[in-house]
């Protein structure tokens, strides 16, 4: 028999709207239920961002490096540069799928969650319970707005870091080097922008996570 975790993970991606209803309701005949889910596509989004960070982090530092470039292999420099920047477009790929999963189960979660509240007979849980409704969808829309923030930066900061690898390799030589450590200003500054936006992301996830957990 699957397990409960196993669920969540094979069904962590969303689906197409004609097929959400049989969806939630066989996770649901193993007791996991919508929140459940919004709140793992929630934690997987802010693992994302957290991992796309560390990515980019990493390769602007060996952008950085190229400027100690000490007469070592050409060839192997290029090579790491263009690895690490791959290792970003993917990252950043997935930060897009998990932003997609979160705004799938979002509607079905919140359009639920008020519907049930108007069978709740007792008009003091019934007013707490859509005051938790309307903190946890404030909470969300500030998510969906972070993260989409800081992924409209991505793509810029990709293209730099593209521009340099493809500059590098049909160029390996320490005159390209050197022309390539004079253009990291103008990169430096947009990459600790994102970041910024990234670990606001992040934080957003966190107290939207605390706000649906409590």
């Amino acid at each position: 028999m699957l397990t409960r975790t196993a669920l969540l993970v094979a069904l962590a991606l969303p689906l197409t709207s004609s097929c959400q209803g049989a969806y939630y309701s066989g996770l649901e005949a193993f007791g996991i239920h919508k929140r459940d889910v919004f709140v793992d596509r929630v934690e997987d989004a802010r693992d994302a961002q957290a991992d796309a960070k560390e990515a980019f982090v990493s390769t602007l530092a060996a952008f950085r490096a190229v400027s100690d470039f000490d007469g070592g292999s050409v060839e192997d420099l290029y090579q790491d540069l263009d690895e690490r920047y791959r290792d970003c477009a993917s990252r950043a790929a997935a930060v897009d799928s998990r932003i997609d999963g979160v705004t799938s189960v979002s509607k079905a979660l919140f359009e639920e969650w008020e519907t049930e509240i108007s069978e709740i007979s007792d008009a003091g849980l019934r007013s707490m319970s859509q005051q938790r409704l309307d903190q946890a969808r404030g909470r969300y829309s500030s998510l969906v707005t972070a993260m989409r923030a800081a992924e409209s930066r991505m793509q810029p900061v990709l293209t730099a870091f593209k521009d340099r690898v493809l500059f590098l390799k049909h160029d390996l030589n320490a005159q390209a080097i050197a022309s390539l450590a004079g253009t990291l200003g103008e990169i430096e500054i947009d990459v600790d922008q994102l970041i910024g936006e990234m670990e606001s992301a992040i934080a957003e996830a966190d107290a939207l996570i605390a706000t649906i957990g409590n």
